[in-house]
């Protein structure tokens, strides 16, 4: 039976091997030079402001790269049980040449226990290898992307570590239960796809913000935190708005950011603008005062007057504990799904 598996995965298997070793020749030849070039931009920047600068402009020379192998690793688990999980019990259930295995010495739960054991194992080693690699390779762009593409940010958690290996798994079992269940390839297919891509959205909206409580806290506002010091017109009043970053916790992912009022009264969120009562003829804020070097003391000036920013996050040494956490999810959501998939084919399926 693991023979008769193999033969009829080992070209997809085969098509997936020449991926992953093109990925690893492109990460192994360039990784070294990009962790090289990040050091050399690290050790020469100060803290005045030029690190940043030196991250704006390092990000931006790769994001190409790393947005394109950031996908692939997103991509990998849904075209696993796209082209794995869903055809590979409607194939048989649709050519009816599962009643001729049945009909053997073989049972209908090791036939399955073999398919979705070659099937999900293959998928969750190559998906868990192209996770650890990318992160890898990613490194030094992941700690320059702050804060919008940051290890916490969604869109990159899930293309690193160990959480595709766990997306994976999921994936293939849910495209054979689904296959079980409707008994055609293609709608098979298109289900399995629709539900996975549900699955991957409800995740980061709904449930990872919540598995450990966000760090809630108060900062004082400053560039760091802030989107900048506006001025609406001449003679208006100075505008300020917050930013998804906390002072100190580089790299956090920042669920709520707001700017409050010296009594405690939310006046803008992230993103939004709102006026702070300085002086615009005199003092630090003046117009005249808001260069590079009067930029400090105008933000003094707005801490003296009692603004603050508050925000909740979750700092970024939750990586692996979140990584852990819902690849564990996941595997409890592959367990129902194979459970229900070996009670089917048991009672249901014929």
């Amino acid at each position: 039976m693991i023979w008769l598996t193999w033969r009829q995965f080992r070209g997809s298997a085969a098509m997936m091997a020449a991926v992953l070793v093109v990925l690893a020749v492109v990460l192994a030849l360039t990784g070294p030079d990009l962790a090289s070039r990040y050091s050399a931009g690290i050790a020469g920047c100060t803290p005045d402001g030029t690190c940043e600068r030196f991250f704006d402009r390092f990000f931006a020379g790769h994001e190409l790269i790393f947005v394109a192998v950031s996908f692939v690793v997103l991509a990998l688990p849904a075209l696993a049980g796209l082209f794995w999980g869903a055809p590979l019990v409607t194939r048989e259930l649709e050519a009816s040449t599962h009643l001729l295995v049945w009909n053997q010495s073989v049972t209908r739960r090791r036939w399955l226990a073999v398919k979705l054991g070659l099937t999900g194992l293959t998928a969750m080693a190559a998906a868990c290898l192209c996770g650890l690699a990318v992160t890898w390779w990613s490194d030094p762009l992941d700690k320059s992307a702050v804060p919008d593409l940051a290890l916490m940010a969604p869109l990159v958690f899930g293309a690193r570590g160990v959480v595709p290996m766990g997306y994976a798994a999921f994936a293939v079992v849910l495209g054979v239960t689904v296959g079980m269940l409707v008994r055609r390839t293609l709608p098979a297919m298109a289900l399995t796809l629709a539900l996975f891509a549900a699955v991957q959205f409800a995740m980061p909206l709904l449930v990872r913000p919540h598995l450990m409580p966000p760090v809630g806290a108060t900062f004082a506002v400053s560039q760091v935190n802030m989107g900048g010091i506006h001025v609406a017109e001449e003679g208006g009043p100075v505008r300020i708005s917050t930013k998804a970053a906390v002072p100190g916790h580089a790299g956090a992912w920042v669920m709520s950011s707001d700017l409050v009022d010296p009594s405690g009264r939310r006046i803008a969120g992230s993103g939004e603008e709102a006026p702070v009562p300085v002086s615009m003829t005199s003092g630090p804020c003046a117009p005249q005062r808001l260069g590079p070097d009067g930029l400090d003391a105008c933000w003094v000036e707005i801490n003296r007057l009692g603004y603050r920013q508050q925000a909740t996050y979750h700092p970024l040494d939750r990586f692996w504990p979140f990584q852990w956490i819902e690849t564990g999810i996941y595997a409890l959501l592959t367990a129902g799904l194979t459970w229900f998939s070996f009670w089917w084919i048991r009672r249901r399926l014929s």
